[in-house]
Order: structure tokens, then C-alpha cells, then sequence
């Protein structure tokens, strides 16, 4: 039996003293849910240590290694966080150099020669590692454990692509309880009606090909479902652990609609007082009255939705085109208001395609809307494994191989965009801030109307208060404990090779 820590590392960082900083998501982290329980299914004893909610302290993380004294140690790692990755696999060699640390994510299944060459991993698990990290802990040669690479000496092995779980209701239901409830209440009641709050996957992967998205690399092209009825014990079990609310991590909840429609009513037939979210961004052409009363039964009570563009040839010249047009979004917003369910809206900036006057649009949009609930503007960023960032790095247009600059609300000039100079694009964010939310009266009236109505006034008074404060962007630098000492990868010779896009096999018959 092997004893695992798993260590989700601080989103302070990613976030930074940016106006965004409000809404930090502090919820369990659901790979690291995910994988845990398929180790605790075959009899590994599992610990996570998840610093979503702290500022990233070595000390801390050093003193927690020490007292647990793992076999191994497994961290997760979104672009943002590789840098904490890095300083975290050296802290664990420096304890112990028979300490087994793991790594896994986006990030690394992105780039995993890159990954193992700038950091102390021993192994890399890529893709869904569901099971691949189960097989890990079991122990034995590691050459048999399909979809790693690992390292032996100075060689870095690959054992191949891992196929993704065709059959999701396999897997075993996710280890929330290895997240302390209490952890959770520090998110945002912008965000969040009725913490503690966790994710939940009723479904996973996407079957369109936007450019900024990198889902397709850990996920697979195809789409897999659960049962509702299997969704619906999910929901029972996180809530029995004090969880009383869900944020849904589905790429395209609704898109198979009568599936949707059937998993919200299970959960209805539950009789679990749960409130729950599609957070993620749902599609605006999927938008469905009659789906959106169900689903209001159910508990929902918010649907985000990813528009992206305000400009219809943008959204088709980075992937995301053909039915959802700005004329959809529009009726978007209005069939979930229709079913009383508040509506939240993404936006970038910078995307491909992108000029001065198609960012305008974007703006307007945002503005013209019928009064949303929640905006939120980021710059489109092309992390690692995205078609957006191959095109840059094929290109020789990455500048910035700090992975600490990689976050949607950075400050840093990092690619050499076809359109637009960086200072452009971040002059239009501050606009975007002002016309769509600082002076705009709809948005405005609707915030207060939602504040009376949800008895959240203080609060909102108290979070209007940070916003107006904040920049809109700021970079918090993490006090690392090593990083004179991490292993240095050069992008600028070497910059990073293209990995295929994974699978279904269901796909390919």
C-alpha cells in the first residue's frame, strides 16, 4: 500500500490584486478528486493538501511533506500554476529523494518532455489519469503503465498514449471527502449562493475545436455522458458530506438537451436541497426555455455562457462559429431570464481575429445585453497544448516562457498578435471594465435589484468597494523556495513540438 499526498497549488497568483480577484473560485479541485479515488478503490491511503485558498508559503508546504512522509506525491498543474509545480517537486526531492513525485494537469500532458526537463518530476501522468495514477501507486515497472513518461537516469521514457475511459459511470464516485467543507465557505457570495462549494462532472469532453482551448489534449475530441441516475448519486453523496452547493465543470452540459433534461430531474427526484451552477460556459445556441425550467427545479440557479466575441466572423476565425452567432447569445440571456435563472457572461479580448473595431463590438455587446447579472473580460491567452499557442511558437511569436506571466488577467506582452500591439488589447480591457460594467446603468440596477432581493447588500457594497479599488490587472509574485535551482528548459532553441489532439475511439469507428 502506498501513502499519496496530492497538492493542488495556490490560485493567489493566477488571480492577482486584479479587479477579477473578487471572484476567486475556492472549491475541491475534481481531478485531484478523481484520481484519488480510484487509489483509495485499490487500497492506497490518500491525503490532499489544497492551496487553492492560501498564499503560497514553501514553509507550509515543506512542514506538510515532513509530517506525512508520502511515497509519493502528486501535483496538479494548469499553466499558471507550472511555476509552483517546479518549486513544489524540489521541495519534496530535498525532504526525501525517495519521495516518487508525480505530475499531472493540462500543463504537463501539454508539454511533457518540456515539463520533466524544467522541474524534479520523476513522472508525468498525461491525459485522464484516472487510472494510469491508480497503476502508479500499485508499483512495478513503470514501462507497463500506459500514458506516462518517466525517468530513468538521464533518459526520459514515454509509455504511449493512454486511451481515455469510454464508459465514465466506471469510474468510482470522486474522494470530496478528502476536501474539508469548512476550507470552502471563503468564496465569494458573488460567485457562490450557498457554500461550501463543490465541482461536479456529469459529462466530459467537447466536440468543437475552439483555438484557445486546450480540453481536447487531457479530455479527447468526443463526448462521454453518465447516467442522471449516476449524476444524481453524485449529487446525494457530495451533499451527505456537507457540500450545499456544485459547480458544474461540463464543457456542453446542454447540448445533448434531453439528456440534460432527464439529469435534472433526477436530481429533482432526490429531494436534495442543493443549489448548483453551470460555471464553466455553456454553448448560447444550446439555450432552451423548457431545459432551463427544469433545471431551476433542480436548484440551478445561474448558467454562464461563453461569448467569447461580439463579432460573428471572430467567432468562426478561432473555431467557435457557425450556430453560435451574437444573434443567439442574445436570445441566450433571454430564455434562461425567462426561466429565472441569472445569467453570467465571459468575454475575451486579443482573440485570433481580433482587430480594434471587433473588440469594440465585443464591448457593445457586453454592454447592450439584457442586464446580466455577472461580466467578466479576460485577454485571450494561448496556453500550451491550444491551437493558438502552436501557431505562435511555430511561429517563433511566444516571448514569454515564464509561466507565471500565463494567467487571463496578465500584464505581460507575450505574443506578437496578427492584429494588435499588446498595450492595445489592455487599453480595451479598461474599457471594456468601464463601458460594460463601471458606467453602465443596467448592469448597475440589475446588481442592486439582485443584492435586495438575495439579502446580500453589505456584501455587495463590499465587493463593489474591491472592484472599484483593484486594477484591472496585477501580477502577486509567489516567494518561492528554489527557484535559483530549478532546471532551465530553452523554449527559444528548442520551442515546443505539437502533441496530437486525443480521440474517442467511438470516433474513429
Amino acid at each position: 500500500m502506498a501513502k499519496v499526498l496530492l497538492v493542488n497549488p495556490s490560485y493567489e497568483a493566477s488571480y492577482g490584486g486584479s479587479k477579477a480577484s473578487i471572484v476567486n473560485p475556492f472549491f475541491p479541485t475534481l481531478g485531484l478528486a478523481t484520481i484519488a479515488a480510484t487509489a483509495k478503490q485499490n487500497g492506497h491511503q490518500v491525503e490532499i493538501l489544497d492551496l487553492c485558498w492560501r498564499p503560497y508559503d514553501y514553509k507550509f508546504i515543506q512542514s506538510s511533506i515532513k509530517k506525512s512522509m508520502p511515497d509519493i506525491v502528486g501535483i496538479h498543474a494548469t499553466t499558471p500554476l507550472m511555476n509552483q509545480l517546479k518549486d513544489i517537486s524540489l521541495i519534496a526531492k530535498d525532504i526525501s529523494k525517495s519521495i516518487r513525485v508525480v505530475g499531472g494537469g493540462p500543463h504537463p500532458t501539454a508539454l511533457p518532455l518540456e515539463t520533466m526537463q524544467e522541474s524534479m518530476l520523476d513522472i508525468i501522468c498525461t491525459g485522464e489519469a484516472d487510472f494510469t495514477f491508480a497503476d502508479l501507486c500499485d508499483g512495478g515497472d513503470l514501462s507497463k503503465v500506459q500514458g506516462i513518461y518517466f525517468r530513468d537516469g538521464d533518459q526520459i521514457h514515454s509509455t504511449g498514449v493512454r486511451q481515455v475511459v469510454e464508459d465514465i459511470n466506471e469510474l468510482p464516485m470522486p474522494a470530496w471527502e478528502l476536501y474539508p467543507p469548512g476550507d470552502y465557505n471563503r468564496i465569494s457570495k458573488l460567485i457562490a449562493r450557498n457554500p461550501p462549494v463543490a465541482t461536479v462532472e456529469f459529462s466530459r469532453g467537447c466536440v468543437y475545436l475552439c483555438d484557445f482551448c486546450a480540453s481536447k489534449m487531457t479530455m479527447a475530441r468526443g463526448y462521454r455522458k453518465k447516467s442522471p441516475e449516476r449524476c444524481a448519486e453524485e449529487v446525494k453523496y457530495m451533499h451527505s458530506l456537507g457540500f450545499r452547493e456544485f459547480w458544474l465543470a461540463d464543457d456542453i452540459f446542454t447540448s445533448d438537451q434531453n439528456w440534460a433534461y432527464e439529469v435534472s430531474e433526477a436530481i429533482v427526484k432526490t429531494g436534495v436541497d442543493v443549489k448548483w451552477t453551470c460555471s464553466n460556459g455553456i454553448r448560447v445556441e444550446s439555450a432552451n426555455k423548457d431545459l432551463f425550467k427544469m433545471m431551476k427545479k433542480a436548484g440551478c440557479y445561474r448558467v454562464s455562457f461563453g461569448f467569447e466575441s461580439g463579432n460573428d466572423d471572430v467567432l468562426k476565425s478561432f473555431g467557435k462559429g457557425g450556430r453560435a452567432t451574437v444573434k443567439e447569445g442574445r436570445r441566450a440571456v433571454r430564455e434562461a431570464q425567462k426561466a429565472g435563472i441569472e445569467v453570467n457572461g465571459f468575454f475575451l479580448l486579443g482573440l485570433t481575429g481580433d482587430t480594434e473595431e471587433t473588440m469594440k463590438d465585443t464591448i457593445e455587446f457586453a454592454r447592450s445585453l439584457a442586464p446580466m447579472d455577472l461580466l467578466k473580460f479576460g485577454i485571450a491567452i494561448a496556453f500550451p497544448g491550444t491551437d493558438m499557442f502552436n501557431k505562435y511558437a511555430a511561429k517563433g511569436l511566444v516571448k514569454s516562457y515564464n509561466w507565471d506571466d500565463y494567467f487571463v488577467y496578465t500584464n505581460q506582452d507575450m505574443f506578437a498578435h496578427e492584429n494588435l500591439s499588446y498595450a492595445t488589447i489592455q487599453n480595451y480591457m479598461q474599457k471594456a471594465y468601464r463601458r460594460a460594467i463601471t458606467f453602465n446603468p443596467r448592469f448597475a440596477l440589475q446588481r442592486l435589484y439582485r443584492a435586495i432581493a438575495t439579502g446580500e447588500l453589505l456584501n455587495e457594497i463590499y465587493y463593489a468597494i474591491k472592484f472599484f479599488t483593484n486594477p484591472v490587472s496585477a501580477k502577486i509574485e509567489s516567494n518561492y523556495y528554489g527557484k535559483d535551482r530549478w532546471p532551465v528548459y530553452d523554449f527559444k532553441s528548442n520551442p515546443p513540438q505539437k502533441l496530437p489532439y486525443l480521440e474517442l475511439k467511438s470516433n474513429k469507428s
